[in-house]
């Protein structure tokens, strides 16, 4: 066992002895990767290629006990610690430069109770995990929209999809968790017990410790859905923005309407001379019977003249996959988001000049309805703040030369500079890059809360590779 040589909280350095890491390994029933073995560039890779990050030890867990050794090894030696679920972050939180990396990729189990419709995951399932399991039993729990997320930090987060607007946010569907502070210790936290640990679970990001075990409540979805896409080119962009926006406004809570603007990829369904072309897609989904579907989107669908209109029956484990092809791993990614009360007309002029110079063919803005469920629960009955938001826009800047950085980064955060006098102010939290600094954006009202919580259950800021909130004492 080697000496190892770890980023220490403080700014400095601390060696853990071989004595040290023998004692460790003895009780972690995972394993450890050190920076000269095989697989650490593998272990140590996340989504977002942009975050090139070396942990001095990767601690890989299998079960609940290994968290709370890498806890209190962390705690005890003052480690400077990140923590990975699936690693799909834009900000790449998961991994920490000389550092002790948390690896929870291994816990992926799954666990489904079809007649009390309640399943149960662990920090390493990814959507696709939950939505597979959950969908042989037609359930469904509300998620993002992209399979290879992980559950964990989508929820963490606050988490919304294709069903928000029919049953909330991701956190209004948690029952209970398990979670090990600070301190080492595993403790559960539901609406009875720990509350207040609950709250903040909800939404607070990974701040107040590991969660190693997520209950979702889960609903009747599928599993066929009426779902899809109407594609138009996009120099009808100001007219279709006008109708969407009028649409939008007599929509019931079933339905939700999203608008994505990029080049169009070569779909089979597209003809081969619009590929490359920019376009402008309403991306839909229907959470009922699907004839009153139909009967409510046909006006979506006779709307103008579209390249493609591909909305259908559609399995809905299978949708939530459509746009995994899109944001595959190994690309170069850089976000930037706003919220927004209303679909201006400068905000939708302000969209459609910057689509018109976008910096990479894979670059796209989506523009996600909200409202609906997440509208009516309270701004501070969970860390989650943003009740009020009718859209959420992100800038999925992407592309594959680190020659491009800069222009990419750079118009991203001028579109986003554009944007801000018609927002909110607020964001959400798993939609923060690297470089943001908008933790006091992203929970808002709920900050100090937060805060006080932080001096609770972890003072000594043990969990700080994350957005993170500083303990109300400092």
């Amino acid at each position: 066992m080697p000496v190892v040589t770890v980023a220490a909280l403080d700014g400095g350095v601390v060696t853990l002895s071989e004595d040290t890491l023998e004692t460790f390994r003895a009780s972690f029933g995972g394993s450890l990767v050190f920076p000269e073995d095989d697989d650490y560039d593998e272990v140590r890779a996340i989504w977002n290629a942009m975050i090139d990050r070396r942990p001095a030890l990767i601690a890989r867990c299998a079960r609940t006990q290994d968290v709370i050794e890498c806890v209190n090894l962390a705690r005890v030696h003052g480690l400077l610690t990140s923590v990975r679920g699936v690693g799909h972050n834009i900000a790449g939180k998961a991994v920490c430069d000389d550092g002790l990396m948390i690896d929870l990729s291994l816990m992926n189990r799954v666990q489904v109770d079809g007649d009390t419709r309640v399943a149960t995951a662990g920090p390493g399932v990814s959507l696709g995990d939950l939505d597979g399991a959950t969908q042989e039993f037609g359930l469904a729990t509300v998620l993002g929209i992209n399979s290879t997320t992980g559950v964990g930090g989508l929820t963490l987060g606050g988490g919304f999809g294709w069903l928000s607007r029919k049953h909330g946010l991701t956190v209004d569907n948690l029952l209970e968790a398990d979670m090990v502070t600070a301190d080492g210790d595993l403790v559960h936290a539901s609406e009875s017990e720990n509350a207040d640990l609950f709250w903040g679970i909800q939404g607070g990001g990974g701040n107040l410790g590991i969660v190693t075990s997520f209950t979702y409540r889960l609903h009747e979805v599928g599993p066929n859905v009426l779902s899809g896409l109407v594609i138009h080119p996009f120099g009808v962009a100001r007219e279709a923005f006008d109708f969407y926006r009028d649409f939008c406004a007599t929509l019931p809570d079933e339905l939700s309407v999203w608008a994505v603007m990029r080049h169009a990829p070569p779909l089979p369904f597209l003809p081969e001379d619009f590929h490359g072309q920019l376009m402008l897609a309403f991306a839909t989904v229907y959470a009922g019977d699907p004839e009153e579907g139909k009967r409510l989107l046909a006006p979506l669908r006779e709307w103008g003249d579209p390249v493609a209109d591909v909305i259908d029956l559609n399995p809905y484990a299978g949708f939530q996959q459509a746009f995994d092809p899109l944001l595959e791993p190994g690309a170069r990614n850089y976000w930037k988001s706003h919220n927004f009360l209303e679909l201006s007309d400068g905000l939708i002029d302000t969209l459609i000049a910057a689509v018109n110079d976008l910096p990479s063919p894979d670059s796209e803005i989506f523009v996600a309805q909200m409202g609906g469920a997440t509208s009516r629960v309270p701004a501070d009955a969970t860390a989650y703040p943003h009740r009020d938001a009718e859209y959420i826009m992100n800038v999925h800047t992407r592309w594959t030369d680190a020659a491009q950085d800069t222009a990419c980064v750079t118009w991203a955060r001028e579109f986003f500079d554009a944007t801000a006098p018609f927002a909110t102010g607020g964001v959400y939290v798993n939609f923060v890059s690297e470089d943001e600094g908008r933790a006091a954006a992203a929970y808002g009202e709920n900050y100090g809360r937060l805060a006080e919580l932080k001096q609770k259950y972890d003072p000594g800021n043990l969990f700080r590779t994350n957005q993170n909130v500083s303990p109300a004492s400092g």
